[in-house]
């Protein structure tokens, strides 16, 4: 039987108590085991996000709770909160492969239960009946994109039109020159930085042969505006600060196709760029940077979809203005000494790019300059 959801004046909008993280992380883990065990990963993921997301610590070895028992602890919760824990049964269950069916049936009925419809459970569906070819068509279908239109390209700033969200555009002449201008702005600027980025790594501006398209552009901005470098584990930080600064629940689809692509191997190209890339997530202190990254796009100022920001907006603010204007709080302590790094940090560059950079600057006739970014 399902919970409705509260009425405003019943609507209980305070951070999770120590006895409320009981309750759910006891729904999230009855939910998610295989058998009554969780994984390893899943083990510490839950563990991880519990802790950055509310200051309180997940029981993982609790009672199990029925669908209508866990229904009636968010009984006083809205349909945000309770999307949100959802989301995390899905979460911890992408990350195991094979899924079990079971697994995706029990958050079915969880869902269901607080009246929480997203597709990323049908999708952790398909995944689970060996669906992988719908599923990758319903990670576009059911999640971020479900609703995107023309007018949402605009941010973009493409001078020919894209026939979807992921095109690239390789002749984009107007396109390629409003990045170059970029390398005009004043030193520290938030747009001077990102051209800088594209140096170090050998990245060709949106517009040009060899990029990337400009939504996935879109999110390179991000990387020096949240302090991420751009290794795949920096990769899975950015998402994860993306799709929770954004309180539309599709956002969280692209936490879930980089999970999906980095992790398990369930999708095989995403984004329009990346390919798949296994067994980043389970890698030591990567369940603390991500719970840290979701933690700090929570904090950001109201609801952000930094894929739709129009940057060249703001390009002239410097970096530290511009992550005041947004509230991009600090990194904890935790997630850096985890191993989280910035752009231009030891760690924060992979080898691939590089390389990438040092032949770019060779091409233009310049000296390579990483900007203090070096290969772990």
């Amino acid at each position: 039987m399902s919970v409705p959801l509260p009425t405003p004046d019943h609507m209980n909008l305070e951070p999770p108590s120590a006895a409320e993280v009981l309750a759910l992380s006891r729904g999230v883990v009855t939910a998610v085991s295989d058998g009554g065990e969780l994984s390893p990963l899943q083990q510490v993921l839950i563990g991880a996000v519990f802790r950055a997301m509310t200051d309180h610590d997940a029981v993982l070895d609790g009672a199990p709770m029925s669908p209508d028992e866990f229904a009636a602890c968010l009984a006083d919760r809205d349909f945000v909160f309770r999307s949100r824990i959802v989301q995390l049964m899905v979460l911890t269950a992408l990350v195991v492969r094979p899924l079990p069916v079971a697994v995706a049936d029990r958050i079915d009925a969880f869902a269901r239960a607080v009246e929480v419809e997203d597709g990323m459970v049908h999708v952790a569906h398909e995944l689970a009946e060996g669906s992988l070819d719908l599923a990758a068509i319903d990670f576009e279908r059911n999640g971020y994109l479900s609703d995107w239109t023309a007018t949402d390209g605009a941010a973009l700033h493409t001078s020919t039109g894209l026939v979807g969200p992921w095109d690239v555009a390789l002749d984009d002449r107007e396109l390629a020159a409003r990045w170059c201008a970029l390398e005009t702005l004043p030193p520290g600027s938030l747009g001077c930085r990102i051209t800088e980025f594209y140096r170090a790594r050998g990245f060709a501006y949106p517009g040009l042969p060899g990029s990337a398209p400009p939504l996935l552009a879109q999110h390179d901005w991000v990387h020096v505006l949240a302090d991420f470098g751009t290794t795949v584990e920096s990769e899975l930080e950015v998402f994860a600060f993306i799709a929770r600064a954004n309180d539309d629940p599709h956002a969280f689809s692209l936490l879930a196709m980089v999970i999906s692509l980095f992790e398990t191997g369930y999708l095989s190209r995403g984004a329009g760029l990346f390919e798949s890339d296994a067994g980043h997530l389970a890698r030591e202190g990567m369940a603390v940077r991500v719970a840290d990254a979701m933690r700090r796009g929570a904090l950001c100022r109201g609801s952000i979809d930094f894929l739709r920001v129009d940057w060249f907006s703001i390009a002239a603010l410097d970096v530290d203005a511009a992550r005041e204007h947004f509230g991009v709080t600090a990194k904890s302590e935790r997630a850096v000494a985890a191993g989280s790094v910035g752009p231009w940090e030891p760690g924060g560059i992979s080898e691939f790019q590089a390389a990438a950079g040092r032949t770019h600057a060779a091409a233009a006739g310049r000296d390579y300059d990483a900007y203090g970014a070096t290969v772990a």
